[in-house]
């Protein structure tokens, strides 16, 4: 009998991740300090398509398996034109805001730490964004989702218009 591997199984989508925050928590217990880690991370596939996801665990690699799995089962698809996003936006989680607003292309990812992360992650190439209030990287990157979450798809803007497309942008 000849064991066979499965050859013609669909290959995985492509996901970029990205380690955001890894932390390291200890707490006091009667033999000593006992250590905890908790990860945050982003996936995305670089066409438009981006989750986020926060593990803990006892073990780093753990914490972060965990953290990678809730972002593949937490995606969003962002709304792009030319690598940059349709218009600006402002996302707000808690005391955290995040503005983004479309670029030249040429600019780049002009951008922190954890937005520059989800930016990376989706694809987008030109971002202009500021980030205020709390720097705390989870309310951060929670408040980028918030700002994805309010862009508007073109289409759809165009179809509640009764116009094309090429009218819409020309």
């Amino acid at each position: 009998m000849e064991h066979q591997k499965n050859v013609d199984k669909k290959p995985s989508e492509e996901f970029v991740e990205k380690l955001v925050k890894l932390n390291r928590t200890a707490k006091t217990v009667k033999g000593g300090r006992r250590m905890s880690f908790s990860a945050l991370t982003v996936v995305g596939d670089r066409k438009g398509r981006i989750g986020y996801g926060f593990g803990k665990a006892n073990d780093v690699t753990e914490a972060i398996r965990k953290s990678l799995e809730k972002a593949r089962s937490n995606l969003v698809t962002l709304s792009m034109k030319n690598g940059t996003i349709p218009h600006d936006v402002i996302g707000n989680y808690k005391s955290s805001s995040v503005l983004l607003k479309p670029a030249c292309p040429g600019t780049g990812i002009i951008a922190g730490g954890a937005v520059r992360a989800v930016m990376d992650a989706a694809g987008i190439t030109d971002v202009i964004s500021k980030s205020q209030g709390s720097r705390t990287s989870v309310n951060v990157v929670r408040a980028t989702f918030d700002a994805v979450a309010g862009l508007m798809d073109a289409r759809k803007i165009a179809a509640n218009r009764g116009k094309t497309l090429n009218d819409l942008w020309g």
